[in-house]
Parts: structure tokens; C-alpha cells; sequence
């Protein structure tokens, strides 16, 4: 059993704005063709004030994926929700979830990097706080309930509309470590770990039951790549295109803060050759691929065709490869 999830965040160093278009272009013509070939989801990521791009409005591009698709999940993580305004958050939610008929899920996270909350004036200090009451306030607009007081003169608020699609609500996860699983617990919110940790589960199921709460879904991540293409030739795609995973990579790991881990892309390679080592980027044959999937190696291919500036025909070449060979042959 594999799980394989075509993922976008459109960062692309260097792009000007012609090319930008083409690859929000292409993306959507990706996604369409993820649902066709058997995919499991398209993933959208969220960052904000980065220079190469990365997206930072993955509601609005969700929306544009679900107007292309019928039937394929996506996903939305992490959504940086104390970003947004928890009622306007509420509304956008269920208007994309009335136009996806339900099929976009959300992982909330409160963020790591400092620079994106000043960027949209708000405050870091005390955000773990604030990211609980915002998540009543958002519940309460899915469920039809006055939003609490306005902040300004303390007069009550309507509620908001219109309801979601979903019943009750689609589905969202809170991110994180111990702080999350706790937040979780006590919302009865299901929950995804920032680690393969069976003690953040099991913190998550007691503070769940401790608040009158069934524990809800827990999604760990698959150990694995964080990343794989697919290419007749390895050593020629490394070649073309491995300065763009590299630029990827050191992306990420510039945004690193403190010892622990803060991107699900964790990568030491200073060369090309060495993220080749590593495997956290994994370049490998239809064949490779097939045989490691059967073999029970690899549970999660997480591909990401526009990966790092990437070039669109190169995306294509191993979207195409993974949905004509790899996938008929495991599914």
C-alpha cells in the first residue's frame, strides 16, 4: 500500500512575474492530471515574505485546484492560522468548502518563522495562546453560534455564513508538538504530530478523553523521503536538475530555528552530491520505485514537480512516469 501525494508550493528563485504565471498554469493542469492517474491528494503549503516566491495563499490556490477536479482530496498544510482573522478564516473555509464539496482538509500550525507575523502585524509572543481562542471563534462560526463580542465596544456578534458543506465542519488537524497535541485534546480537534512520536499520541488521546472528548484521527508522518521523482535517468535528472532540489533544500534549512526540527524538509547537504546521499530527495527509476513500494521500503511518494524553480517540462516527466508506470503497476 502506498499513499502518493502530489504536492505544490511554487517556490521558484528567480522566476519573474510571466513565469509565475505559467507555473500556477501548469500546477493546475498537474493537479487535474494527479486526479486522472490515481494520485491521493494534492498538498498546498503556506509561507509568506520569501523572496522566491512560496505560496502564500493556499485557500485561494485550493480553490482554483477544486475548480479543475472532481473527485481528488487536497490539502491545505500547514495553514498558518493565527494569521488570519478567525471569522474571515471561517468564511473562507466554508465557501471553499462548498465549492470542493468537502474535499479540502487543513492542518493548522502556529508557524516558525517570526518574520511572517510581523509581516502581517502580529504579535509572536503568546501566539500558541491566541491560536486556541482562535480556533473557538472558528468553531463556533461552523456551528451557526454568535462569534462572541466585538473587540472594539464589547457588543455581541452575530454569527457567520454560510454554513460549511461539511458536517460539521471539514476536516482539520492541529500540528505540532506537545503544546498541539494538548490544544487538540482539549477542542476534541484530531491531530498531526510534527513527529513519529508515540508519546505525542498518546498525550493527545489523554487530554482528548480528560476534556469529555473521543479521541479524534492521529496522522503521524510516513518515514521515508520527503520528496521523490521519478526519471528513466537518475544520474541525468540529478544532472539538470538537482541544483534545483539543492536550492530547496537550503531554503528550508535557512529558516531553521533552534536544534529541533522545524520543516518536514530536514536536509545538512551543502552540495548537490551530498543531498543525493542523504535521501531525503529521492530520484529513482519506474522500476526502483515499483520494486520498493512492493517490497514495503516506501509508503509515502510525495512528489512535487515544480520543486525548487524547477523546470515544467521536468515536473511533467515524472508526474507522467509515476501515473503510466508506477502507480498501475502497485495499485
Amino acid at each position: 500500500m502506498v499513499f502518493v501525494v502530489t504536492r505544490f508550493d511554487f517556490r521558484a528563485p528567480g522566476a519573474g512575474p510571466e513565469q509565475r504565471r505559467d507555473r500556477y498554469r501548469a500546477a493546475l493542469d498537474m493537479a487535474r492530471y494527479a486526479e486522472e492517474s490515481g494520485h491521493d491528494a494534492v498538498n498546498l503549503s503556506e509561507h509568506h515574505s520569501s523572496e522566491d516566491g512560496y505560496l502564500p495563499s493556499p485557500l485561494i490556490a485550493a480553490s482554483a485546484v477544486a475548480a479543475v477536479t472532481s473527485r481528488i482530496p487536497i490539502t491545505v498544510w500547514a495553514l498558518i492560522a493565527p494569521l488570519y482573522d478567525p471569522v474571515r478564516l471561517a468564511e473562507d473555509i466554508s465557501v471553499l468548502d462548498h465549492i470542493a464539496a468537502g474535499r479540502v482538509s487543513y492542518t493548522f500550525g502556529l508557524g516558525y518563522r517570526p518574520l511572517e507575523y510581523a509581516l502581517h502585524s502580529k504579535e509572536w509572543k503568546n501566539r500558541g495562546a491566541r491560536l486556541g481562542a482562535q480556533l473557538e471563534t472558528v468553531l463556533a462560526a461552523w456551528r451557526g453560534d454568535p462569534v462572541g463580542d466585538d473587540p472594539s465596544d464589547g457588543s455581541p456578534r452575530g454569527s457567520a455564513t454560510p454554513r460549511p458543506f461539511s458536517d460539521p465542519h471539514p476536516l482539520v488537524f492541529l500540528g505540532g508538538g506537545g503544546a498541539a497535541a494538548r490544544r487538540a485534546g482539549r477542542l476534541g480537534m484530531h491531530y498531526q504530530p510534527q513527529l513519529d512520536d508515540p508519546a505525542l499520541t498518546e498525550l493527545y488521546r489523554a487530554e482528548c478523553r480528560a476534556h469529555g472528548h473521543e479521541p479524534g484521527l492521529v496522522v503521524a508522518p510516513i518515514p521515508g523521503p520527503a520528496t521523490v521523482f521519478c526519471a528513466e535517468d537518475p544520474d541525468g535528472f540529478w544532472d539538470r536538475y538537482g541544483h534545483h532540489l539543492l536550492a530547496d533544500a537550503e531554503a528550508y534549512r535557512a529558516w531553521q530555528t533552534g536544534t529541533g526540527r522545524s520543516s518536514f524538509v530536514h536536509s545538512d547537504a551543502r552540495s548537490i552530491e551530498d543531498l543525493r546521499a542523504e535521501g531525503v530527495y529521492l530520484v529513482a527509476t519506474p522500476e526502483e520505485l515499483v520494486r520498493r513500494v512492493r517490497g514495503g521500503e516506501l509508503g509515502l511518494i510525495a512528489n512535487h514537480p515544480l520543486c525548487g524553480g524547477m523546470p515544467i517540462e521536468a515536473g511533467w516527466e515524472s508526474l507522467r512516469l509515476l501515473g503510466e508506470e508506477v502507480l498501475p503497476a502497485v495499485r
